[in-house]
């Protein structure tokens, strides 16, 4: 009888035990700040930066190991076609297409270190943290052949024009406590909220994280110009039409005076 009680009670505290650990991850949070929430598209615009800076809160002393930080900046996404070109008969033309339900504009990845040591895929795959997490293309296996090479085209592509950009080993982290992430954000930004998450991991597990948001819209002469284009499409062709004819008939003044 006493031995099955001790059993019982020993099972009992092992349950605790278990229930416990997470309760004890989550002693560690995030406190942050952003250098500004608001960016205005003015006819000047060419490009901003961002300051993500924040330190780790803790109600107790720091566990033993390292802990790592992950910054995300992500654009307003929405749906992308994208198209692969084929040589037929000596001309590059499109061949086919997938449409590509969801993508961000733009997005941004800082690590404290390179990002495969510090996050699992089990984890990545729970929070969508990856850029490759972050697209949503249902159904694309449908389309078209080989549709992993459609993605991994847009990836690249966007790469190269620098609105998908990798940062590993660029959030500083000073005394496993203060951290801060530079983030540059391009000329050619799309107007609408862009989402700031910020993870906490240990072990390549998400322990913390927390998002915040940046307000990015066109001001002054751009903001006109973007609503008389959206509200009454009519004048706005009408008036690009006069201003490219009187751009024409200017050239060709300037290049008859030059020529006498």
């Amino acid at each position: 009888m006493t031995g099955t009680l001790a059993g019982r009670l020993m099972r009992a505290m092992l349950a605790l035990m278990v229930f416990a650990l997470p309760a004890a991850a989550q002693d560690e949070g995030i406190v942050s700040g952003l250098s500004q929430t608001r960016v205005s598209i003015t006819a000047d615009f060419d490009g901003s930066e961002i300051l993500v800076y924040g330190a780790v809160k803790r109600d107790s002393p720091a566990p033993e190991g390292p802990i790592d930080v992950i910054v995300a900046v992500m654009g307003p996404s929405g749906p992308v076609t994208v198209r692969r070109k084929e040589r037929v008969f000596g001309i590059w033309v499109n061949n086919s297409a997938v449409e590509i339900d969801s993508a961000p504009s733009f997005f941004a990845l800082a690590t404290t270190r390179p990002l495969d040591v510090i996050l699992t895929a089990t984890d990545n795959f729970r929070h969508s943290i990856s850029i490759d997490r972050m697209i949503r293309a249902v159904g694309i296996a449908d389309q078209a052949y080989g549709h992993e090479d459609f993605v991994r085209a847009l990836v690249r592509v966007r790469s190269d024009e620098g609105r998908y950009r990798l940062l590993e080993n660029k959030v500083e982290l000073t005394e496993q406590t203060l951290f801060r992430a530079d983030i540059a954000l391009p000329a050619n930004l799309t107007e609408g909220g862009y989402r700031v998450r910020l993870f906490l991991l240990r072990e390549g597990r998400v322990i913390a994280e927390q998002e915040r948001t940046i307000y990015v819209r066109k001001e002054g002469l751009e903001r006109a110009v973007f609503n008389l284009a959206q509200r009454q499409p009519l004048i706005y062709g009408l008036l690009s039409l006069a201003m490219a004819a009187v751009a024409g008939w200017g050239a060709s003044a300037a290049f008859r005076l030059f020529r006498v």
